[in-house]
């Protein structure tokens, strides 16, 4: 059995952003993946291949509440789901972090505060190469310095709407985004401002994903080594269940074991706490550190709907991502409570539009649909409740959740559309504009969080305020799974920022 400091699961957001902050720890460190690495194709960019066909996401099966089979749009790979993620990386408000009221309920108190993680969320930004403008979001939380990349423009169409809405006393900001650009100096620039970025993997490595910015730079640490295709069966601790002792991997097809002063979990919040609970012992017979019940629990993956907005001219917009607005995000005049995040989508063409119209809709209607269409992103926060929860049942993962917290998200879409319909232009919107819009299934999880709350108190909560499980020694959870409440906005840099804070307790705990 080999033997190692740490073992980190997982390489997304989370441990991939660990990993690099060990790396020069001088520690022995083992990680573990259970995909490959995906592979730079033609299809990269192939919008039936990402979307209609699923290329890139995984082939087993989940359950729902009702027993249902559910395909989950998540992907096992190195840099997890931020292959495909649209680089979006926000930091939550500094009310996030605070109790709030909602339409729909309570968002509970952090036992942390946007304080303590200010300076991890800027070394986070300066990871992930982050692009923006300070001062324009009116709902920007404190910032200790500007962004470390400039703000990435807008293309003339996306200029004339964010004009619009200034006009109209809205206040549209340029969106953080995670690329590799330098528009002051387009010679030396990687990304190429193409229309395949949201949702896609990158062909030329060009955006800030954990595989790029974490991983593959410290690869050549010789302290560090990473297993591809091996997936983590199971968590076992010393016989009196205060530490793990061991874990048992399938190596392709090989079954081995690895020993470990820390085991750190990254598997994303629904199946880290499936690995939790599937590693159920005597000592532990609801499933690792699950003495308070919590884990699983107060699953979260927001509110989230697309929709096309849809005019009488074309908009040859490539990277469209840049534009985001904030101006609903706790309420609006004749609605107290907070109602959600809009910001812009990367640019849609026919085939990601197909799979939602009816089977009897031409391509080229779909061409013209995508070609006239504007295309935005709404997320509004739902609550943590104990009963929407992950589940580990016959060696499959059931992922039980009913919405919460909707007034407040369909008045924000309801709200948008009718900003929208007042802007006269001819390359925008006019009043009698065609809007589109769809909720996202279940399936749908890629901001999925919660299943693994920290707290002061272990009776309701699974990790302390280090992210270590409260009854088990040597064991963290170190990805979305440690969020109390989820905001609105992206979660992935408040994972990246946590990971960051975490890898420096860890190095000073191994002193």
């Amino acid at each position: 059995m080999d033997n190692y400091d740490i073992i980190i699961i997982g390489t997304g957001a989370g441990g991939g952003t660990l990993l690099h902050t060990l790396r020069n720890s001088g520690k022995k460190i083992l990680v573990l993946e259970r995909g490959g690495f995906l592979p730079r194709e033609k299809e990269n960019w192939n919008s039936k291949e990402v979307f209609q066909k699923e290329r890139y996401h995984t082939k087993e099966v989940w359950k729902t509440a009702e027993g249902k089979d559910l395909h989950p749009g998540t992907g096992y790979w190195v840099g997890g789901n931020t292959k495909v993620f649209g680089a979006a990386l926000f930091r939550l408000r500094e009310r996030d972090f605070e109790k709030v009221t909602h339409a729909g309920g309570i968002s509970p108190e952090w036992p942390l505060k946007y304080r303590d993680l200010e300076q991890y969320y800027t070394a986070a930004e300066e990871l992930y190469c982050v692009h923006g403008q300070m001062g324009i979001d009116p709902t920007e939380p404190y910032r200790s310095g500007e962004y470390p990349f400039p703000k990435v423009s807008h293309e003339p169409v996306i200029q004339e709407l964010h004009d619009h809405l200034v006009e109209r006393g809205h206040r549209p900001f340029y969106m953080p985004v995670g690329i590799k650009l330098n528009e002051a100096d387009m010679l030396h620039s990687e990304c190429i401002r193409c229309s395949t970025c949201d949702g896609f993997p990158c062909m030329i490595h060009a955006k800030s994903d954990a595989d790029i910015n974490c991983v593959r730079p410290s690869l050549p640490q010789p302290n560090i080594t990473l297993l591809t295709e091996a997936k983590v069966e199971r968590l076992v601790t010393t016989g009196e269940g205060k530490e793990i002792d061991y874990i048992e991997v399938t190596v392709k097809t090989e079954l081995v074991r690895f020993r470990s002063s820390i085991v750190v979990v990254a598997c994303g919040a629904i199946n880290s706490a499936a690995l939790l609970l599937k590693s159920a012992n005597d000592r532990h017979p609801d499933g690792l550190a699950n003495r308070s019940g919590q884990v699983g629990r107060n699953f979260m993956k927001h509110q989230s709907a697309a929709m096309l907005g849809i005019s009488t001219t074309i908009n040859p917009t490539k990277f469209q991502k840049t534009l985001a607005v904030n101006d609903y995000y706790w309420g609006d005049s004749d609605f107290a409570f907070p109602m959600g995040h809009i910001q812009l989508l990367g640019k849609s063409d026919k085939d990601q539009i197909a799979p939602d119209a009816p089977f009897f809709t031409p391509g080229v209607v779909l061409s013209e649909m995508a070609s006239h269409s504007i295309d935005w992103w709404f997320t509004g926060e739902d609550l943590p409740v104990p009963e929407n929860r992950v589940q580990f049942i016959n060696g499959q993962i059931h992922l039980n959740y009913k919405d919460t917290n909707l007034e407040g998200f369909e008045r924000l879409i309801k709200r948008w559309k009718h900003v929208l319909g007042e802007i006269y232009t001819g390359h925008v919107f006019m009043d009698h504009g065609i809007y589109l819009s769809k909720d996202v299934p279940l399936a749908g999880v890629a901001h999925q969080v919660g299943t693994c709350r920290f707290g002061e108190d272990p009776t309701d909560s699974v990790l302390d305020l280090n992210c270590k499980t409260h009854e088990i020694d040597n064991l963290y959870v170190v990805d979305g799974s440690f969020f109390p409440s989820i905001g609105a906005v992206n979660p992935s840099l408040t994972i990246m920022a946590n990971a960051i804070r975490v890898g420096e307790h860890l190095i000073e705990r191994m002193k």
